[in-house]
């Protein structure tokens, strides 16, 4: 056998259609497309969706972006979201310990990490802590540092 003797099998293919070679071929004229309307002349506009308003003018405008179709001040549209934790909930720690993110999720502080872990200054303090965390409030940082503890940012 060789290469030129290599052919489909009897009937697995078959002749492709010709259009458009005037009317004695069967397919003249209109040639298979019908007539008028989109679809005989070319392509529709993209998003077309036959007179029913377009899924992108349903969805509502982008906003919170200056310079995006927001406006300043506008809440955006994707934030960081961080696990919040008060000083209070750092209570249950022993005296000098270092406090991580994955210790507070290991002790069920919190369920779990998300974009980062924010100490709040609310409640009260009573140790000396080392904390380590991707954000600290003003209020915390004091009283931490108050109790001779640090703040480490991570």
């Amino acid at each position: 056998m060789k290469l030129d003797d290599l052919k489909p099998a009897p009937g697995s293919t078959r002749r492709r259609k010709i259009i458009g070679r005037g009317t004695g071929s069967g397919h003249g004229k209109t040639s298979t497309r019908g007539h008028k309307g989109d679809k005989s002349r070319g392509q529709s506009k993209l998003g077309f969706e036959g007179g029913q308003t377009p899924f992108h003018r349903r969805m509502p405008k982008r906003r919170g972006l200056p310079g995006q179709g927001g406006r300043v001040g506008h809440k955006p549209i994707v934030r960081a979201e961080y696990a919040i934790v008060n000083l209070s909930a750092l209570e249950r720690f022993d005296v000098g310990a270092v406090v991580t993110p994955e210790l507070l999720v290991s002790s069920r502080v919190i369920k779990d990490i998300k974009d980062g872990v924010k100490i709040l200054g609310g409640g009260k303090l009573t140790k000396q802590l080392t904390v380590r965390a991707h954000h600290f409030s003003r209020s915390a940082q004091e009283k931490i540092a108050a109790r001779g503890g640090t703040a480490e940012q991570m």
